[in-house]
């Protein structure tokens, strides 16, 4: 049976200024789905990029006084340099101003679109929100400011290119409403649906020429516009397959694929739920099956955000505290719902108290009793009646942390892979393995099987749990296997896989 595809990707963030560590959040979880479905023998494709053609990132180059493609490529490649921080197992990565697969692609889609007749040019009054690149009503502004970056919108009248985003309303909802097009969590569906039933107006997806700087993807036919930043970067998803081109790719990973996953932060929700699937509709491509929006993370109840300042620098973040607190952190604090204060402090407490009070711990007491009552050789693994808690419980954590992430639902998974140490440490208590051996050395036979048993379960238990935790920090599950991985027949001896963090934590 051919194996399932999953095509995966993040938004892809404008390059006005380095990463930070909400765009981090993204990549990692979209990472976390990747490596789990690759480790259930299923075909992925991870795929992040950056959005170059923006007018955002030509006034970010005006401003330090930089030729505009240099100041690009020096951000993007910030971009792209996240893979080994951040411990990313990418496939690809797009940049949309010079990756010669993105312009075909662009223009394909849209002489798709002005085919069925959805593209139509007009003038246009409005007030234009640069960092959201987006048109604004006066209704949906808060105090005449853009509520997502706190700024008041620049007035803007021109002649542009609109898409009939109008005629697919009913489509949508419809689509939307019977899981078609699965919006997850269920309040981000609800508010999709919401701003559908308020109606849609058609959009603009061009800019002029002048406005634009002479940055971006000229309009086919029309040289004086640029394509609008928000098609031309949405457009990636299929660009960076080929599409356009007739690489082969863009029907096996689009056209075919049986999961398309987009991830989403919550403020670019009505692109990706409503824009971008009504430009594939008109261009007649299927749709992403799945969109995954998750919150923003905030310091100081303030969104971390490259055009408010507040930034946290996630190479830095992983130079001095390691890649596993990194993305622990950001899979174990960030609610499904909802948004998430960072500390470092929070940081180092999470990382300190599960891994080296967790796994840490419970993989060191296990090999030092193998060293110790075993000679450092992992005694025959125990029959399927041996510890039958442990071995229930390692039974279904895979397929509990398949339905977690299902669900996207990051921290139940953790939970659920968290129930093997807890039983683990369980079991050790329980069946007290230095009893076994002190009775074993007074000539109790069935003490001396018990002990086999007990330490053969609980390696067992430990080996299941490195491979549950892969997706989620590979750097320390690589380690756990390292540690119970024989060499010459005995395993390594026991030593600290987590350093602590603050000298003076202590488990949580």
């Amino acid at each position: 049976m051919t194996a399932r595809r999953h095509y995966i990707t993040t938004t892809i963030p404008y390059v006005n200024a380095r990463p930070h560590l909400g765009f981090a959040l993204e990549l990692v979880q979209a990472d976390t789905l990747a490596r789990h479905h690759r480790r259930r023998g299923e075909r992925v494709r991870l795929v992040s990029g950056t959005d170059d053609n923006s007018l955002k990132n030509v006034l970010a180059a005006e401003a330090a006084g930089v030729d505009v493609q240099t100041f690009v490529d020096r951000n993007a490649d910030a971009f792209a340099a996240l893979r080994g921080p951040l411990a990313l197992s990418l496939d690809d990565f797009i940049r949309t101003s010079s990756d010669p697969r993105h312009r075909v692609g662009v223009e394909r889609l849209w002489r798709r679109c002005a085919a069925s007749g959805d593209l139509y040019r007009r003038a246009y009054e409005g007030l234009y929100c640069v960092g959201c690149e987006q048109f604004y009503t006066p209704g949906e502004l808060v105090d005449g400011r853009c509520a997502e970056h706190g700024t008041e919108p620049q007035p803007v009248a021109e002649e542009n290119w609109f898409f009939r985003l109008s005629r697919y309303a009913d489509r949508l909802h419809r689509l939307i409403s019977d899981g078609e097009l699965r919006i997850e969590p269920a309040a981000r569906r609800n508010e999709v649906l919401a701003l559908i039933e308020g109606g849609l107006r058609d959009f603009s997806v061009s800019r002029s020429r002048s406005r634009a700087r002479g940055w971006g993807i000229p309009v086919p036919g029309d040289p004086g516009q640029v394509v609008y930043v928000w098609w031309d970067a949405l457009g990636n998803y299929v660009t960076s397959l080929g599409y356009g081109t007739g690489d082969t790719a863009y029907d096996q990973w689009w056209a075919t694929s049986e999961r398309r996953v987009h991830l989403a932060g919550k403020g670019v929700v009505r692109f990706h739920a409503v824009y971008w699937p009504a430009i594939l509709l008109s261009a007649g491509l299927p749709l992403p099956t799945d969109i995954l929006v998750h919150g923003y993370l905030t310091v100081d109840g303030r969104k971390i955000s490259k055009s408010a300042g507040t930034t946290v620098d996630p190479v830095a973040l992983a130079d001095t505290h390691g890649t596993d607190a990194v993305r622990w952190w950001l899979l174990r604090e960030v609610p499904r719902v909802g948004d998430a204060d960072f500390t470092v402090d929070r940081l180092t407490a999470r990382a300190d108290a599960d891994f080296a009070g967790g796994p840490g711990n419970l993989v060191h007491r296990i090999v030092t009793m193998v060293h110790r009552f075993r000679g450092g050789t992992v005694p025959a693994a125990p029959p399927p009646s041996g510890e039958p808690a442990l071995a229930d419980v390692c039974r279904k954590v895979p397929g509990l942390v398949d339905a977690a992430l299902a669900d996207y639902d990051f921290r139940a998974a953790i939970r659920a892979v968290w129930n093997v140490v807890e039983e683990a440490n369980r079991c050790i208590d329980t069946t007290r393995p230095w009893e076994l051996a002190r009775r074993e050395r007074q000539g109790d036979r069935e003490a001396a099987e018990r002990l086999d048993t007990v330490l053969a379960a609980l390696v067992t238990a430990c080996r299941v749990l490195a491979g549950e935790l892969h997706p989620f920090v590979p750097d320390a599950a690589t380690r756990i296997t390292a540690q119970l991985t024989p060499v010459e027949g005995r395993l390594p001896a026991a030593r600290p896989l987590f350093r602590r963090l603050r000298e003076d934590a202590r488990p949580g």
